[in-house]
């Protein structure tokens, strides 16, 4: 570990998150703090996220502390990063991103640090990638210096994604792509709670898709060129339900569907953009049956790099304070 550290705030619509990584890229701490949503419940108000957020920063700084604790040696913060919109678009907002601003802003003051501003997105992108590439023969700047694709599958966001290098911020993004309606995310998690699931209940889809043993039938997805549709899939899904499928062949539905669509979309931005590199991210990209299937398509990152995390906000922060001072010696000055 370089004595050098930044840190990543993030606060989405389902989890607190604080991340650290080190001069070098390394991601050090990884901590979140899931917001509480009621049993039976699909979801949560924006209030109810903020104030869950306002909750959970006492529990996260106990973390920290204990992160903190833990270090050998001298060390210092160097910049920070935060959150400050979904989307790396004008107009893109939720008001419980606000929270982590905030939080960011003091701490920055109090430390009297840089703050990097950035998107959930751009923070998603980033950790996906660099978990990928941590066991390759890659690194990480060398792909965020091309284009490449990527797509963003959430609760929120089912996004296929141009993505070039740009020089204020890192990442310039355009959506080409994705769910024209409902986000994957979105049916994952409401036919989790019709089987009986906790919410969010991805992980409990995922499970049960990953032990059918059955064959998967009639699937026929809507995809048009870069888009496609998925709210009829949730339809689809309560139909077997009340038929009395079983969780098992109902989950592998759900997400053959989502791959499916995902794998024609996919084909076709091959067709108009060239094969180039395709970066997974996202919650519903931490799902072992769905990287299964199109892992053949380009890199899926560990699973608490995909669902929401501010470790790639703190890499953003390294990465936008490299380019803001153009580059550091080998010891490490700025």
């Amino acid at each position: 570990m370089d004595n050098k550290l930044f840190i990543g705030f993030d606060t989405s619509n389902y989890t607190t998150s604080l991340g650290i990584c080190d001069i070098n890229g390394n991601v050090l701490a990884n901590l979140k703090c899931p917001l509480p949503v009621s049993e039976g419940q699909r979801g949560l108000r924006q209030s109810e996220a903020v104030f869950s957020h306002i909750k959970n920063f006492p529990v996260i700084a106990g973390l920290l502390r204990d992160f903190t604790s833990s270090l050998n040696g001298d060390f210092e913060y160097v910049a920070a990063g935060v959150s400050v919109t979904p989307r790396s678009t004008e107009g893109s907002y939720m008001p419980c991103f606000l929270t982590g601003i905030a939080v960011a802003e003091s701490v920055c003051a109090f430390l009297d640090i840089p703050l990097y501003k950035t998107s959930h997105q751009v923070g998603h992108i980033i950790a996906a990638a660099s978990s990928a590439l941590r066991d390759s023969d890659k690194i990480l700047e060398d792909l965020l210096k091309n284009e490449f694709l990527a797509f963003h599958v959430s609760g929120g966001t089912t996004d296929l994604l141009y993505v070039k290098p740009d020089s204020d911020n890192i990442l310039s993004i355009e959506r080409i792509g994705g769910s024209s309606d409902a986000n994957a995310g979105q049916i994952v998690d409401r036919t989790g709670v019709r089987l009986g699931f906790p919410f969010p209940g991805g992980a409990r889809i995922d499970a049960a898709a990953c032990v059918f043993d059955g064959k998967i039938k009639g699937i026929v997805p809507s995809v048009k060129g870069l888009d496609f549709n998925l709210s009829g899939l949730e339809n689809i899904a309560e139909k077997m339900i009340v038929n009395g499928k079983g969780e098992n062949e109902v989950s592998a539905y759900v997400l053959e569907y989502i791959a499916k669509s995902i794998e024609k979309s996919i084909s076709c931005a091959f067709d108009l953009y060239g094969n180039l590199p395709v970066v997974f991210a996202g919650g519903v990209m931490s799902s072992r049956y769905i990287k299964n299937r199109l892992e053949k398509y380009g890199m899926f990152s560990a699973a608490e790099f995909s669902s929401d995390n501010a470790a790639g906000v703190a890499l953003s922060s390294l990465l936008m304070h490299k380019l803001k001072h153009q580059s550091f010696s080998e010891n490490g000055e700025i």
